[in-house]
């Protein structure tokens, strides 16, 4: 029986895994992003590892970004513009299709992540809807009519201009490019600049929480407005936070203002803004399901291989 191998390629930390799905995950290790040369290396190494006891029939992987998803791209398969130390302008892709020698399908975290709920977790049956991230950064993707997200690169969603009240929030933004972006206000970073505490040594009580809920909600509503999703899945680090969840529900009711005017959203706003089922594993799992996809595709009938040899 062959299994699939996945790589969940973030800017703090890699998470690997072997296996066909959420509850035949038979092998998941995670270990610090360091330089690339030394991280490539040691995900190809563990997956070698593991192809010992089954064959990997395809590998997939969600990646931070931003990345070229382009195929008929020279630079496709690369890690770009990232502010990341040491990763710009990185193939990811070509060293861990060489050294595995098998089928390799590639995206931005958050689509893999979206992928994966869509497969086995919080957005199974749904054909349009946003994933987003809060931790190291703030990243956004999703599905629309059942195709992941992409057009001219893939969604920026984290790098949205949202209102900001200086008065209220003197602090600058920490995104390297555009200082005050969502992600620049809103990341766990950007929580620990402004407080000078990490996020998950803040008390429930503290002033910091109501801010990030309105930045939350702002980015929210926003993408209510934009794509009209059937469902927004908020997940990463800083999302652990007791009580934050009800309160961007909160908020981003009060800025919709009662113009959209939808039962899912109105009424059920606790099913519509949710947390994604698959917890710390969404990524992974996600970039498994592209590997699934990838060979499924392949072994179609008249499939053509195109990105995914």
């Amino acid at each position: 029986m062959v299994v699939f191998g996945a790589i969940e390629a973030g800017g703090t930390k890699f998470v690997c895994a072997v296996g066909t799905g959420p509850a035949d995950l038979r092998a998941r290790t995670e270990f610090p992003t360091t330089l690339p040369q030394e991280t490539i290396a040691r995900a190809v190494g563990w997956l070698k590892e593991q192809g010992q006891h089954a064959p990997l029939a395809a590998v997939g992987i969600g990646s931070f970004g931003p990345i070229d998803v382009n195929t008929a791209s020279p630079w496709y398969g690369f890690i770009t513009t990232t502010p990341k130390a040491g990763w710009r302008n990185t193939d990811l892709v070509g060293p861990i299709r060489r050294a595995l020698g098998v089928r390799v399908a590639f995206d931005t975290d958050v689509n893999a992540a979206a992928l994966g709920e869509q497969t086995w977790g919080a957005a199974k049956g749904l054909s349009t809807f946003v994933y987003i991230t809060v931790g190291t950064g703030i990243g956004g993707g999703g599905l629309v009519e059942g195709r992941l997200m992409h057009g001219a690169l893939h969604p920026e969603m984290g790098h949205m201009r949202i209102a900001h009240d200086w008065r209220a929030d003197p602090f600058p933004g920490l995104c390297p490019f555009h200082g005050d972006c969502w992600e620049g206000l809103a990341s766990g970073p950007a929580i620990a600049a402004r407080w000078g505490r990490q996020p998950e040594e803040l008390p429930p009580d503290h002033p910091a929480w109501p801010l990030e809920a309105r930045y939350l909600a702002l980015g929210v509503a926003n993408l209510v407005c934009a794509l009209s999703p059937q469902r927004i899945i908020l997940g990463g680090g800083v999302m652990r936070q007791a009580g934050l969840l009800p309160l961007i529900r909160q908020m981003t009711l009060e800025l919709l203002n009662g113009y959209i005017q939808v039962e899912a959203i109105v009424q059920h706003i606790d099913q519509y803004i949710v947390p994604p089922r698959l917890g710390d594993n969404a990524g992974v799992l996600g970039a498994m399901a592209l590997a699934i996809g990838a060979h499924r595709r392949a072994a179609a009938p008249g499939g053509r291989l195109g990105d995914l040899l």
